[in-house]
């Protein structure tokens, strides 16, 4: 049942609601109002919003070449999801977050809004009599506070006194330099409702893990857009700043965001990963084939970023191709070990860059489509993939490129959507590639 704003509100004396969008990037775009006005925009739906908020480029401009596409900038109507009502930390005047679906005037939903995408994947899953699960392990460096982008970043102070300056993974003391932001993220998690398990050192300085409980996707990508939100804020009320960026440091292993995920029958909740007597599933091959298959050819929607491709590297606990093996991390597509109720594909593919939203749908359309199409994989590997071909993208450039042509999945998710993403992600190109780096200047200026 549907949580009652009016009550929650009162209850938990809001007098603020921010009504939030997440926009093609996974932005946080939408309104603040007071309570009492917000609850009557939900009462006659006259909350609106431009529909430009899912064309802007991370750089805050727009493309130029959609007009086609979106003409005129209509506004949308702003619904809030009730089940995603929370209190929002941190700030002085009681407040609450919510997350909104965007409607057209007819009523139908914003078919390029990342959340509608990924209702979309989970509307082919149920038409099966499907219910895909997953499980999120989302990566995060504290830095210290940077205001010139033109400085590397570096990994801040701790309780010692000391930065770090070697990996410490899984280093408990490591951890124990940044207790105050750890505890403080779990105080603002608990409020918030979001539903987070543990939390380790990752192999970078200042490098941290957390990891959700497994459970409905579309819950856990809100749960994930809005932990990146309460970590952003919790770091900067302790001085240092917290990024998501796949590679925000040169010499320094990457973020991921790793998705755990199964296939469960929707009535029964068997797990169809695996056969009664605990073996793959054919079912489970098939989505592993399709993964295969299909997840390089869309690699913006989990990689979308310039950035994003300095974190796929040999030897760097990211993946460089899709070769899939039983517990074994140096593959783009890990099998945990489990018993068969927990059967399970680990994918390691996405940065914790990505769109929470537009990353598990990729996830999720391959492996229906592997499903589907009764695909049948590439035998499993034993021994470091790193040793195989590369096959992932290097460069946004060639993913892009691949992107643009995968009809399978772009059938799926819409042309509307395939189009606008691509002309966002290709603006954004464009300007990155119209900046001279430092290196340039460093290697150049004086030798060329």
């Amino acid at each position: 049942m549907s949580v009652n704003l009016e009550q929650w509100i009162s209850d938990h004396k809001i007098d603020e609601v921010e009504c939030i969008v997440p926009d093609i990037n996974g932005v946080q775009r939408g309104k603040v109002l007071p309570a009492k006005k917000f609850l009557a925009s939900v009462k006659d739906k006259s909350l609106r919003i431009p529909g430009s908020v899912f064309i802007c480029t991370i750089d805050g401009h727009y493309p130029e070449d959609i007009d086609d596409i979106w003409d005129k900038d209509p506004d949308k109507i702003l619904i809030a999801d009730p089940d995603t009502i929370c209190v929002a930390p941190g700030f002085k005047s009681p407040t609450a977050f919510v997350i909104a679906d965007v409607l057209n005037r007819d009523g139908s939903e914003v078919d390029i809004a990342p959340r509608t995408i990924l209702k979309k994947v989970l509307a082919l899953y149920a038409e099966k009599g499907w219910r895909p699960v997953i499980a999120p392990e989302v990566e995060f460096y504290l830095v210290s506070q940077n205001v010139d982008p033109d400085f590397p970043l570096t990994p801040p102070t701790g309780q010692s006194g000391r930065s770090e300056s070697a990996s410490q993974p899984y280093g408990l003391e490591a951890m124990n330099e940044y207790e105050d932001i750890i505890d403080h993220i779990y105080d603002d998690c608990e409020l918030m409702g979001l539903d987070i398990d543990t939390m380790i050192h990752e192999m970078g300085a200042a490098q941290l893990e957390v990891n959700f409980e497994h459970g409905d996707p579309l819950r856990l990508a809100d749960e994930v857009f809005l932990f990146k939100r309460a970590v952003r804020s919790v770091a900067k009320q302790h001085g240092v700043y917290a990024t998501f960026m796949a590679n925000p440091m040169a010499g320094q292993p990457g973020s991921a965001m790793h998705i755990h995920q199964s296939v469960v029958d929707a009535a029964t909740g068997k797990n169809l990963f695996s056969t009664a007597n605990g073996r793959d599933s054919a079912m489970f091959r098939s989505y592993i084939a399709g993964l295969v298959r299909y997840m390089p050819q869309i690699a913006p929607l989990w990689a979308p970023n310039v950035n994003s491709f300095r974190r796929m590297r040999p030897d760097s606990a990211a993946p460089i191709n899709v070769q899939w093996g039983e517990d074994n991390r140096s593959c783009g597509f890990r099998v945990p070990i489990s018993e068969k109720a927990n059967r399970r594909v680990e994918n390691r593919l996405p940065g914790a860059d990505s769109n929470p939203y537009l990353a598990i749908a990729a996830s999720l359309i391959c492996g229906y489509i592997g499903v589907v199409d009764r695909m049948v994989p590439a035998k499993s590997i034993t021994g470091s993939a790193y040793n195989r071909a590369r096959t992932l993208p290097r460069t946004l450039e060639a993913a892009l490129d691949r992107f643009s042509s995968c009809k399978k999945v772009r059938n799926l998710l819409g042309d509307d959507f395939f189009e606008i993403f691509f002309a966002v992600k290709d603006y954004e190109l464009f300007n990155y590639q119209s900046v001279v780096s430092s290196w340039e200047r460093e290697h150049l200026l004086m030798r060329v």
